[in-house]
């Protein structure tokens, strides 16, 4: 199969759904070619080596990259923000029209919506099914996040959900609580599929050692690693950390990454004059997995609120496939996961006293019942979340459609 995937991020920013999948694709026998921006997220500014440009050709292992124009920008300005997502939904469409081969199938990662909306319509033109990969519920997301609180806004990115639905051939959705949403929203079942999200494997397992160090304190530490926003809830593990600093836990908090957030928790922590809680940079995916890996524990967690209780972040994979423990302050589905693999600990979402409680009963136990739980997290991603895995049930459905 010709296979087009249209996406706002693909390597070298952070993503799992990027190079690997692409290259997974092509290992299979299918030809892949990509859209996508300059690259920029999440700091909103175009990556070294990178210049923004009409359009942009590149071959990486056989994978054909189209580069197009976009406005960078991610922050906290809604305008800056419907800027980026408006212009690349529009280079992109074009580039979809007049750059790229005539695909069997179509496939668009989704957020943002406008990605999904060019993709659509390069579906219309050029005649091809169209599978949607919804990763954020929109309009939720938009709401959850505080991002947009306008009803009429909300309702107007609804309507146009609602378009990319009824063009789709399939739907593909990352937990059953997203697939029970869109049932209630009018999605035929027939359409949806649950495909759970797998980590880039190739990535983590590259074996790039980290120019950051972990603290070297004598306690054990618990890492949150990936985008510090708001979504992230990081008042609520920083007041978690001031429990166990009260406590005398024999473990330190480290943050590693950027984000919105990060500055307001840097204060938090310092007016708490916290001496467990540490802040580390944002390192190339490469090293993320060496720092992953020299963790004790792993911390997942995002703010309360009913959108996340039937999502599963995408740090939820990599964790399992570096076999720790995990802390997971998130409500419902992803829970849920971690439950079902036996794979760490559950806590309330944004609730300080549950998260430092889960914390201290990981730390309570022996190194030896931790290793067991890290590898009862590591054997469940391997059978059930895998890239074989995940890749496998895709090009079923791209094959399903395509005939």
């Amino acid at each position: 199969m010709k296979i087009l995937i249209v996406t706002q991020w693909f390597d070298p920013e952070p993503t799992f759904k990027g190079l690997l999948f692409a290259k997974e694709l092509i290992k299979a026998g299918h030809q892949v070619e990509v859209i996508t921006g300059f690259p920029n997220y999440p700091g909103g500014k175009v990556y070294a080596g990178y210049k923004i440009k009409f359009h942009s050709k590149e071959e990486i292992d056989s994978v054909i990259i189209h580069r197009v124009p976009l406005y960078p920008a991610h922050d906290n300005s809604a305008i800056k923000r419907i800027t980026n997502y408006i212009s690349f939904a529009a280079s992109s469409f074009f580039c979809g029209l007049f750059s790229v081969i005539k695909p069997d199938v179509i496939y668009s990662y989704h957020p943002p919506l406008t990605t999904a909306l060019s993709a659509t319509l390069i579906s219309l033109f050029r005649r091809a099914p169209l599978v949607v990969d919804i990763q954020d519920l929109w309009p939720d997301t938009l709401a959850a996040t505080g991002m947009l609180n306008n009803k009429k806004a909300l309702s107007l990115v609804e309507f146009f959900c609602q378009i990319v639905y009824k063009r789709a051939s399939k739907v593909v959705v990352l937990s059953p609580g997203f697939k029970k949403r869109l049932l209630e929203r009018g999605v035929p079942e027939a359409k949806l599929e649950l495909i759970y999200n797998w980590c880039d494997e190739e990535t983590l397992e590259g074996g790039v050692e980290s120019t950051l160090r972990l603290p070297k304190n004598g306690r054990l530490n618990l890492l949150f690693a990936g985008n510090l926003g708001n979504a992230q809830g990081l008042p609520a593990i920083v007041n978690a950390a001031k429990i166990l600093q009260r406590k005398q836990v024999n473990v330190n908090v480290v943050f590693l990454g950027a984000g919105i957030a990060k500055d307001k928790a840097v204060q938090q922590v310092d007016e708490l004059a916290l001496d467990n809680v540490y802040f580390l940079p944002r390192v190339p995916m490469q090293e993320v997995g060496d720092l992953l890996n020299k963790a004790d524990m792993l911390l997942v967690h995002l703010t309360d609120d009913e959108l996340f209780s039937i999502t599963i972040p995408s740090r939820t994979q990599a964790y399992l496939r570096m076999g720790r423990p995990i802390v997971m302050g998130v409500n419902g589905d992803a829970a849920d996961l971690i439950i079902q693999a036996e794979a760490g600990v559950t806590c309330k979402a944004n609730h300080s006293t549950s998260i430092a409680d889960a914390i201290i009963t990981l730390v309570n136990k022996s190194a030896e019942e931790r290793k067991l739980i890290g590898d009862n997290a590591l054997n469940f991603y391997q059978r059930e979340l895998s890239v074989a895995v995940g890749v496998k049930k895709f090009i079923s459905v791209f094959e399903e459609i395509k005939s």
